[in-house]
């Protein structure tokens, strides 16, 4: 799939290409419109609390990172089911690992968010 598409232009595409695969995940992902929604909950609250520059960077990149774990998480399932809908260990493996990563981004959040508001409040 060549494409000669080069300068301005293919940034123009490629930030078109971006918004059609936020929209498909919000149409088709329960799972992306609901830490979407707790992620805009979470910068806001982020942005109210009185902390330091630095804090409120790391709350709100790890919640920033929750998402992008979930679209890429979307991705990996999108594409195994695009392969087949028959059970394969592989398939399976892809998904739960993809699922796994998603965990560990929340987690991650989660310790951040506790770690930053314990020493905030002592």
């Amino acid at each position: 799939m060549a494409n000669n598409v080069t300068g301005i232009q293919r940034i123009v595409n490629a930030a078109g290409y971006s918004w059609q695969g936020l929209r498909a995940a919000w149409q088709h992902e329960a799972a992306f419109r609901q830490e979407a929604i707790a992620a805009l909950v979470a910068i806001v609250v982020a942005c109210w609390l009185d902390v330091d520059a630095i804090s409120r960077v790391l709350m709100i990149g790890s919640v920033v990172l929750v998402i992008i774990v979930e679209i890429l998480n979307s991705a990996i399932e999108a594409v195994v089911d695009r392969i087949g809908q028959e059970r394969h260990p592989l398939a399976g493996r892809a998904k739960d690992m993809g699922s796994a990563a998603v965990l560990l981004a929340i987690l991650l959040a989660l310790f951040v968010w506790i770690a930053l508001l314990w020493s905030h409040l002592r």
